[in-house]
Formats: C-alpha cells, structure tokens, sequence
C-alpha cells in the first residue's frame, strides 16, 4: 500500500495498528497480483483500490463498532468488499462473506489464506440457502435495497435494537426508502474528504 495511503488511513482511523496497516499493505498486492488472474475488479477500480475498495469498506466502521461476540455476513460479497477490510478492522468479529460467483469467492479465499485471516470464512452461496442468524447483515450496491433487504431480513439475529443491515449505496435512492422506519443514512463524506465519497451513503437499517 503507497505511504500516501497509509497516512490517510492513520488520519481517518487513528487506532490503526501496525499490524492491521501490514495487513491492509497485503491485501492490496494480493489484490493487484488475483486480479490479473481472475478479473474480479475493474482496472480503473484496481488503480484506486485503497480509495474505492478499501477505505469506502471501512466507511461502516465510522457507524458502528463491531463486538467481539458479533457475528456478521456480508452478501454478494464479490471481490471481498466490505468483508475483508472490516474483518481487519475487527478482528474479534467473526466475518461470513457469501457470492453467488465461484471466481469471485476463489480470489476471496486465496486473499483470506495468504493473510490468514481467521475471522473471515467465504463460500458460493446465495443468501437464500442460509438459516443461520447473525447480527449484521452487509453490502454494496449489489440491488436496490428493497432487493437486498428481501434476501437479507431472514438472517438478522432479533436479539436487541442493535442488529440490523448496513448496506453501502450511491446515489439518489431515498424512494427505495419509503416503506421502512428504522432506517439512518450517513452520507460518507461527513468522514472522509476524498471527492470520490461526494454521493457515497451508509443505510442503517435496525431489525424491527
């Protein structure tokens, strides 16, 4: 990871560890090496990983902080976002990251394996072969959120008022909206000054 990066996420996150920065140094020359490999991300994206993929992930840990007993799934994972880079950040939550593409979860596993990340486990599914609870449910852009909120509301843990989705999305979406009531949106920009998180939103969606 370039040092200008990495100075941004010592700004933006000031109880970064050495190792979470060493991690993240990783993850992006893995990312770099899979994905002339197996393209699971675009090259424009590719070129600004650490802005696009890594601190616009990160973006959640500016609405919430993961617990140590928590639980977590991330849908339609893809490439690994927002999973992996919130797995660094918390490394006592336990992460499970899902997508319906084999290659996808391929270059996940290997990045997973190469950085042994313990906390992270990922698979080819879809949201609906899951019964399993969990507190969080996250994502990015992968539908319109009443989509995403279909495939995900079966797998939120009832158990307080913390639990919920915390979804990434760009945009006008606010009629997407309109049916649900407990429901904060956080514009990103109010965090991090970079002008690619001008229109970038976190929707916070409790478990009623």
């Amino acid at each position: 990871m370039e040092k200008n990066n990495i100075i941004l996420l010592k700004k933006y996150f000031p109880t970064v560890t050495d190792n979470q920065i060493n991690l993240f140094t990783e993850i992006s020359k893995l990312y770099h090496f899979w994905n002339q490999q197996i393209n699971v991300i675009s090259q424009k994206d590719i070129d600004n990983l650490f802005i696009r993929h890594i601190l616009h992930s990160a973006a959640i840990a500016k609405i919430i902080q993961f617990r140590p007993y928590e639980t977590v799934i991330d849908i339609g994972t893809g490439g690994g976002f927002p999973g992996i880079p919130l797995a660094v950040m918390f490394p006592e939550t336990q992460f499970t990251l899902i997508d319906s593409i084999g290659k996808k979860i391929k270059v996940v596993n290997e990045i997973i394996q190469n950085t042994e990340l313990h906390n992270v486990a990922a698979m080819q599914k879809r949201s609906n072969e899951y019964k399993e609870k969990f507190n969080f449910v996250t994502g990015r852009a992968v539908t319109a959120f009443p989509a995403f909120y279909n495939s995900a509301e079966h797998l939120i843990k009832k158990s307080n008022n913390r639990n919920g989705i915390l979804y990434l999305k760009g945009g006008d979406f606010e009629n997407e909206l309109n049916l649900y009531k407990k429901v904060k949106i956080y514009s990103i920009s109010d965090f991090f000054k970079e002008d690619f998180f001008e229109t970038k939103k976190v929707i916070y969606l409790k478990k009623s």
